[in-house]
């Protein structure tokens, strides 16, 4: 995912260099991002970077501990998106640890802009939640069928 981000990022500077292209309900529209999602605490770079740090470290700790296979794929996309961005924030202009986000992806008429990781990020917050509550869900039904197989053979 890290990978996937950084290449399309690096693909739509070169291309779209001047800021949009494309119109429609899908287009392209360069913003550089120096806050969180949504442009919040954007005036303040150094704080979006500790706490991306810090977000990217949660969820490779969860990805560590994740079990089962989809949880694991979905966290794994979560971990690749938020070092996505997290390597826009250092490497990026204007400095290391206070470089913007390089949005591209626009959604409709109104709104932000987002990119690959950004995608992969709720995509993969969504997934494990999902993936979760439906392994929580076939658990539950095999204690049941367990706990009712006893007085079943009396």
């Amino acid at each position: 995912m890290l990978a996937a981000d950084q290449v399309s990022k690096s693909l739509v500077l070169a291309a779209v260099p001047t800021g949009a292209a494309g119109s429609g309900w899908i287009s392209v529209r360069l913003a550089r991002n120096t806050g969180a999602s949504g442009g919040l605490a954007s005036g303040y770079p150094v704080l979006v970077t500790v706490a991306a740090i810090a977000i990217t470290a949660v969820a490779a700790a969860f990805a560590l501990r994740a079990r089962g296979p989809a949880v694991t794929l979905c966290l794994a996309a979560v971990l690749g998106g938020a070092a996505g961005n997290l390597s826009d924030r250092l490497f990026r202009p204007p400095g290391f640890g206070r470089g913007a986000v390089v949005d591209w992806i626009h959604l409709g008429a109104g709104g932000g802009s987002m990119d690959v990781a950004d995608v992969a990020i709720q995509l993969g917050v969504i997934g494990a939640i999902v993936a979760l509550v439906a392994g929580d869900r076939a658990r539950r039904a095999r204690e049941a069928r367990r706990a009712a197989q006893p007085s079943d053979s009396r």
